[in-house]
């Protein structure tokens, strides 16, 4: 029997900005409803792989596959419309709308009758977000407002979930909500990949990690074989 096809799979990627190339080779590939984790040191290439995967950086060499299908030059907005979203570290909410305003805005891709549905899907998976449904984005702390911009993300319900450093600068009971929320996330189906700087707490809630380094995959497996390895505990978790 053949393996399972991933639910996404990048192969061999080169991508960068203008004449300064980061990403030298990488692979990797995500199973449905699986969390994946990238580590790496500061300027490893890890953010500039979830844009080149979500379609803001184009490769100049290597191959995107999303869900059996090649989608390795078509625009985020495609891609939205595929089944993946996106959730950057900064500037993910506008201050001025409202909570319910910027849930509204992350369903632009759906028809209308299944807003009220996606609306309350959301709330359910975020309580905080329904309480305060009413108050301007502005009055939220960084935490409530990283829940929300993941939030507006999940509105189309998406096949994969793209995040960028989720819990940086935040408090750590909040930090601790984060990834509670997304091990729930991934329990109702969609895939996750994550980039953290606590790539400790990152691993417990995965199945499986890459580490990058110098915009190259240099390690890779299982997020418990990883948690449990000496040399890279030392190098990227801590000790």
């Amino acid at each position: 029997m053949s393996a399972p096809q991933p639910l996404l799979s990048a192969t061999d990627l080169h991508a960068g900005y203008r004449d300064s190339a980061v990403l030298h080779g990488v692979s990797l590939y995500l199973a449905p409803a699986e969390v994946v984790t990238l580590i790496g040191p500061n300027g490893a290439g890890k953010s500039t792989l979830l844009k080149t995967l979500m379609g803001y950086l184009i490769p100049s060499q290597g191959r995107v596959v999303f869900r059996g299908a090649d989608i390795t030059r078509l625009r985020p907005e495609e891609r939205v419309r595929r089944g993946m979203a996106y959730v950057p570290q900064l500037d993910n909410v506008f201050p001025s709308l409202t909570v319910a305003e910027t849930l509204r805005m992350g369903a632009y891709t759906l028809p209308k009758a299944l807003l009220r549905e996606r609306l309350q899907a959301v709330y359910d998976l975020f309580p905080l977000l329904a309480a305060r449904r009413k108050q301007r984005v502005r009055t939220l702390s960084g935490g409530e407002r990283q829940l929300l911009a993941t939030g507006r993300a999940l509105m189309t319900q998406p096949a994969l979930l793209l995040l960028d450093e989720p819990t940086a600068a935040l408090a750590p009971q909040m930090a601790d909500l984060v990834f509670e929320k997304v091990r729930d996330i991934c329990a109702q189906g969609t895939a996750v990949l994550l980039v953290e700087q606590d790539a400790y707490r990152a691993l417990e809630v995965s199945q499986r990690g890459y580490v990058l380094v110098d915009g190259r995959n240099a390690f890779g497996g299982r997020a418990d074989r990883l948690l449990h390895d000496e040399q890279l505990r030392q190098a990227y978790l801590g000790g």
